[in-house]
């Protein structure tokens, strides 16, 4: 009996690595053997399978069928193999060419009787598919997510003998077309909605400029958390790759990806999330909220109520924007270039400094209280702002300050400016491109220097300071940086110890 070959991705982390499915059929008692490190949801699906086949009213083979997924020591789970797995028998059994095999790949689940269900993880193989050149056969659920590929023939089916019948030439599935993507963005809340607090404004206006990190302190009620849920629509709309990459980590994560496609995502886990809810993890390593965040913003509010261990594991991440979840077998890499949003009370009570005079908290609770958050962590936030209280109006005041629409113009208008200069975001440069955009007149720098010395900053702390006064710069349209700018990067930075 001939072999049959169909080929299929396996799922890891956010990639999709190639899967050959190897169908034989010898002489021998009737029985099925499936190899190849596949896990319990991959051993049912010889059920599946044979039901799906018989159902569709087609012939199962009544001989001693091997199938092998390659390459072996790759682990495959889930039920994305079943269509290529009922091909690759359906062909070596002669139901179908075996050449029609050859230029597709095949990804989806079967139910009994025989329709394609939805799998997930449909857009990194349908990448992966297209760089390698092949036509997708997807379930026609997917097929609206496969199409994000742009330039890869899909094929989109419901059921398995619409293929069968396609592939023998007697009616022909057409190529999958699609009529774009009817999203209705969600509406943004407006900042001007939030009365008051122009300093905390500014501060986000900086932070979607140039997409720094950042952490707003002061008592319950000053309007933190309102802040912190306008950044999204400040920041400019993803690029392409950026929307593929988002799209795809949502693939890996939910069967219906592009309910928010393409809008930046905006992560708010509760604190009390554990270290790989947080970045991700497990024995088969899934991504985490760092991850589910990826181009966009994740928001850590009542920041020293999270365990100190899991704040820790977001100090690699934020350096390098990815996270690499290391297990005995092998080791998975997410992305993670997030922009970190914290919120926090200055003591347990959270009145400290307030105008009431409300605290009752003791200098070693309050000391307690801060030290929850390590030096290093807060050292990789760009700006550290306190929120005050004013005064209480319950009418609301209209265009209070700018809307969400003007400060986005502003800050598109400066992230282009970065984008053309660098290439990348301000708080994304490194080293040799610090030095070179973010240069100071000599007098300027001595100034800094010594501000420096005498807040005790680290020399990560001036260097991050000098990314938020080019952001600062960049916002005036401004060639070069002023002392101007240094000077208020400065108030963004408390005072070591």
């Amino acid at each position: 009996m001939p072999l049959a070959i169909a080929h299929s991705r396996a799922q890891v982390g956010v990639s999709a690595p190639s899967v050959l499915v190897e169908a034989h059929l010898s002489n021998g008692l009737p029985s099925l053997t499936l190899v190849g490190l596949p896990e319990t949801s991959v051993k049912e699906s010889k059920d599946r399978v044979r039901s799906a086949i018989i159902n569709a009213g087609l012939s199962f083979p009544a001989q001693r069928i091997t199938l092998n997924l390659a390459p072996a020591d790759l682990p495959k789970d889930g039920g994305r193999f079943d269509l290529a797995i009922a091909l690759g028998i359906l062909a070596s059994s002669g139901q179908i060419p075996l050449a029609a095999l050859d230029n597709i790949e095949c990804l989806g689940e079967l139910a009994l009787s025989g329709a394609i269900r939805a799998v997930q993880g449909v857009l990194p193989a349908a990448l992966a598919a297209r760089d390698a050149g092949r036509t997708l056969v997807v379930p026609r659920e997917n097929a609206e997510e496969a199409s994000l590929a742009n330039g890869l023939k899909v094929l989109a089916s419901e059921h398995l003998i619409e293929l069968v019948a396609h592939f023998n030439g007697k009616q022909e599935l057409p190529l999958f077309r699609s009529d774009g993507l009817l999203l209705v963005p969600r509406p943004y809340p407006d900042l001007n909605e939030v009365q008051g607090q122009p300093a905390a404004k500014r501060a986000l206006i900086v932070a979607a400029a140039g997409s720094h990190n950042l952490l707003f302190s002061g008592p319950p009620g000053t309007g933190k958390t309102l802040l912190a849920s306008r950044l999204p629509g400040l920041l400019p709309p993803l690029a392409e790759h950026e929307a593929l990459e988002v799209a795809a980590i949502q693939s890996v994560t939910s069967y219906v990806p592009l309910s928010s496609w393409p809008q930046r995502p905006f992560r708010h886990p509760h604190h009390s999330a554990s270290g790989a809810a947080l970045v991700g993890g497990g024995s088969r390593p899934q991504p985490g909220e760092i991850t589910l965040a990826h181009h966009g913003v994740l928001f850590l509010d009542e920041l020293p109520e999270f365990d100190r261990k899991v704040l820790e594991v977001l100090r690699e991440p934020l350096e390098s924007g990815e996270i690499i979840i290391a297990r005995a077998r092998d080791k998975t890499r997410f992305p993670a270039r997030f922009q970190l949003v914290a919120a926090m009370n200055p003591c347990p009570c959270g009145y400290l400094g307030d105008t009431t005079g409300r605290c009752r908290c003791s200098p070693d609770q309050i000391e307690r209280y801060r030290n929850k958050l390590s030096g290093p962590l807060l050292d990789r936030i760009d700006l550290h702002l306190t929120v005050a209280r004013e005064t209480t109006s319950l009418n609301p005041v209209r265009g209070d300050g700018e809307s969400t629409a003007q400060a986005a113009e502003r800050v598109s208008a400066a992230r282009d400016l970065q984008l053309q200069r660098q290439g990348c975001a301000n708080a994304f440069l490194d080293l040799p491109g610090l030095r070179q955009h973010c240069q100071l007149q000599q007098a300027d720098e001595q100034w800094l220097e010594a501000a420096c010395e005498r807040l005790t900053l680290s020399l990560r702390a001036a260097h991050r300071l000098l990314k938020v006064a080019r952001t600062l710069a960049d916002l005036d349209g401004e060639a070069s940086i002023a002392r101007a700018h240094v000077a208020e990067a400065l108030q963004y930075r408390p005072a070591a110890g």
